[in-house]
C-alpha cells in the first residue's frame, strides 16, 4: 500500500474506533472529546499531500464509525441496517464535503466554526425529519457517562454536540499550531493563555457537572410504587408459537410472582411492554380478551393500575381516508393501525397515547404519497402506523405521566412535552428483542438516562426481554432487571413537578448553532456566486 493510503487509512480507523467506544464501552464517552481529530488530521494530510478522491476517505471513515456502532439494526432488518449505515454516513459525508468547499473561500478557523455549525443544525433538524436516525447524534455519547453530562438540564444533548465539537477543534487547532511551529512566535502570555484555554474547554463542563450533580437533590413530591414486569417473549416466534391468551398467562404469572412477595399495600401502578397485544381496537376496549383479563387481574388486586403496550387498531366510517397509511375496508369504511400505549383502571376506565415518533420503514412510511405506490409496485411491505399529532399524558391514580414509546426515547426536545404538560415522572416501555443481545439494547436504556438528566423526572422502563431498570433524576440506574429471562422489578418512583431550563426552553443551542450555521451558507453561497 502507498505511503499516503497508508497513513490515510490509520487517520480513518482511529477516527472510528475512538469514535465508536462511547457507544460500545460504558464510562468512556471522553474519547468522543478528541476522536474527530484523527478525520481533520486526515483531511489536512490529504490538502497538503494532494490525495485525490478523498471523499471516499471520509464517506468510508463515516461509514466505519456508522457500522461499528449499529451493525446491530441488521439483526432486526438486514436490508434496513446496510440503509441505516450506508444512509447515514452519506450525510455526515456530505456535511463535511461542504467543509471541505467551504476552505476555499473561508480562511483560518472560519471553515471549523462553519463545520461544527453546520453539524449540530443537521443533528437538531434530524430530530424532525421523516426519515430520521438521531441515534449517533454526538452528545449522545456521554449517555453512558452521565457523571459527564449533568448540565444536560440546561442544554439538553446538543449541547453535548456542541462540548465535542470545541474540545476537537480546539485540541486540532494547538496540534496543528505546535506542528507548524506556530507556538514558536508566541510569547510566554500566548503560549499560557493558549493552554488555559485548552484546559478550560476540556475540564470546564467537567468540573461544572460534577458541580451540578453534587449539589442536585432529589425532589420527591410523593412517590409512586410501580412493579414492571418483564415476559421475555421472543418477537420473533410468539405469533408461531404462541397466542395472545398464552402471552396474557405468562404476563399475569410474572406479575402475580411479583406480588406475591410484595409488603406494601401503596397504590401500585403494573407496568408491561411495548406491543405487548394485537387485540385493542380503539373505542372499543370491553372486545379484547387481554382487555378483559387485564381488568379481571385489578379487581383480584384492589390497588392496582396497570400499564401496558398494545398495537391497536381504530375503526371508521368515513369516505375518505384520514391518513394516507390508512387502510380501506371492503365493506366500506377505513382501519387506521397505531403502536399505542394504554393505562387501565379496575373499573375500566381506559386512557390511551399513540406512539408519534415511528421507526422508518418497520412502523411509518415517510412521504406516503410517493413511497406508498411504490411499495405496490415492487410488492414490499412497509409499516403504516399513524401517531398522534402532538404529546398527551396519562395518568396513575389522578398522577400526571409521560410514556415515551420505545424510540421515542432517542428524542429529547420531544419528550419536553412531557413535562410541560405537568408530567410528574416518566415511564418508557419497548421491545429491545428484535436486535438480540447486541450493543443496542444498551445503547437505548442508556438515552434514558439522558432524558432523566433533562427534565429531572424518575423513569421506570419496561423491556419486553430487558433491559428494565429504575432510573433517578441524575440518570442514574437505581436498579435492574436481567436481559432475556423472566422478571420483575418492584420499587418506585418520585414526583417532581419542577421544570428544568430546557424542558421551558427546549433546545437553545440547536437554533443557534441553525441559525449561525445558514449565516454561513449564505455568505458561502455569495461569495461563489461574486467570483461568478
Amino acid at each position: 500500500m502507498p505511503r499516503n493510503n497508508s497513513t490515510m487509512a490509520a487517520f480513518m480507523l482511529a477516527f472510528a474506533v475512538l469514535m465508536s467506544l462511547p457507544w460500545l464501552i460504558p464510562h468512556t464517552g471522553f474519547a468522543a472529546l478528541f476522536g474527530f481529530v484523527p478525520l481533520l488530521l486526515m483531511e489536512r494530510y490529504a490538502a497538503a499531500h494532494g490525495v485525490r478522491r478523498f471523499w471516499m476517505w471520509h464517506y468510508g471513515a463515516f461509514v466505519l464509525w456508522n457500522a461499528f456502532t449499529t451493525f446491530w439494526v441488521c439483526w432486526a432488518t438486514v436490508g434496513g441496517g446496510i440503509f441505516a449505515v450506508l444512509a447515514n454516513a452519506l450525510q455526515m459525508s456530505l456535511i463535511f464535503g461542504l467543509f471541505r468547499l467551504s476552505k476555499k473561500k473561508f480562511k483560518g478557523a472560519l471553515p471549523y466554526i462553519f463545520l461544527a455549525a453546520m453539524w449540530i443544525a443537521w443533528e437538531r433538524a434530524y430530530f424532525s425529519a421523516q426519515i430520521s436516525w438521531p441515534w449517533l447524534v454526538l452528545g449522545n455519547a456521554l449517555a453512558r457517562s452521565t457523571e459527564l453530562a449533568q448540565w444536560y438540564e440546561y442544554t439538553g444533548s446538543l449541547g453535548g454536540s456542541l462540548w465535542i465539537w470545541a474540545c476537537n477543534l480546539s485540541l486540532f487547532g494547538f496540534i496543528t499550531a505546535l506542528h507548524d511551529r506556530r507556538t514558536d512566535r508566541w510569547n510566554a502570555k500566548a503560549r499560557i493563555a493558549s493552554v488555559a484555554g485548552l484546559l478550560l474547554v476540556f475540564f470546564g463542563p467537567m468540573v461544572t457537572s460534577a458541580i451540578i450533580g453534587g449539589r442536585y437533590q432529589e425532589v420527591s413530591e410523593g412517590r409512586q410504587e410501580v412493579l414492571i414486569c418483564q415476559p421475555n417473549l421472543d418477537p420473533y416466534q410468539k405469533f408461531q408459537f404462541l397466542n395472545q391468551n398464552q402471552q396474557n398467562a405468562i404476563l399475569m404469572d410474572v406479575a402475580e410472582e411479583g406480588l406475591a412477595g410484595r409488603k406494601s399495600d401503596s397504590p401500585l401502578l403494573v407496568i408491561a411492554p411495548e406491543t405487548f397485544t394485537n387485540d385493542i381496537v380503539v373505542g372499543e376496549y370491553e372486545t379484547s380478551p387481554t382487555w378483559r383479563r387485564f381488568v379481571q387481574f385489578l379487581n383480584e388486586h384492589p390497588g392496582t393500575e396497570m400499564l401496558f403496550g398494545a398495537s391497536s387498531r381504530e375503526f371508521y366510517p368515513d369516505a375518505e381516508p384520514r391518513d394516507p397509511c390508512d387502510f380501506k375496508l371492503d365493506q366500506g369504511g377505513w382501519i387506521q393501525r397505531h403502536n399505542s400505549a394504554l393505562d387501565l383502571k379496575a373499573d375500566g376506565t381506559t386512557e390511551i397515547f399513540h406512539k408519534s415518533r415511528l421507526v422508518v420503514g418497520t412502523e411509518m412510511t415517510p412521504f406516503p404519497k410517493v413511497i406508498l405506490p411504490l411499495a405496490r409496485l415492487l410488492n414490499t411491505g412497509i409499516g403504516r402506523c399513524v401517531g398522534q399529532p402532538e404529546v398527551t399524558l396519562l395518568h396513575a391514580f389522578g398522577i400526571p405521566y409521560g410514556c415515551a414509546i420505545c424510540y421515542e426515547s432517542v428524542f429529547g426536545e420531544y419528550c419536553t412535552e412531557y413535562v410541560r404538560k405537568g408530567a410528574k415522572f416518566l415511564t418508557v416501555i419497548t421491545n429491545d428483542a428484535w436486535w438480540g443481545n447486541t450493543p443496542g439494547y444498551r445503547q437505548h436504556l442508556s438515552y434514558s438516562a439522558l432524558r432523566a438528566i433533562e427534565l429531572r423526572r424518575d423513569i421506570a422502563r419496561c423491556g419486553n426481554t430487558g433491559i428494565s431498570c429504575l432510573i433517578d433524576q441524575k440518570g442514574r440506574i437505581l436498579e435492574h432487571g436481567p436481559w432475556w429471562e423472566k422478571a420483575t422489578l418492584e420499587g418506585s418512583v418520585n414526583f417532581n413537578s419542577r421544570v428544568t431550563f430546557f424542558a421551558e426552553n427546549g433546545d437553545i443551542i440547536g437554533r443557534i448553532c441553525t441559525f449561525v450555521f445558514l449565516l454561513f451558507l449564505l455568505a458561502l453561497a455569495v461569495r461563489f456566486l461574486i467570483k461568478k
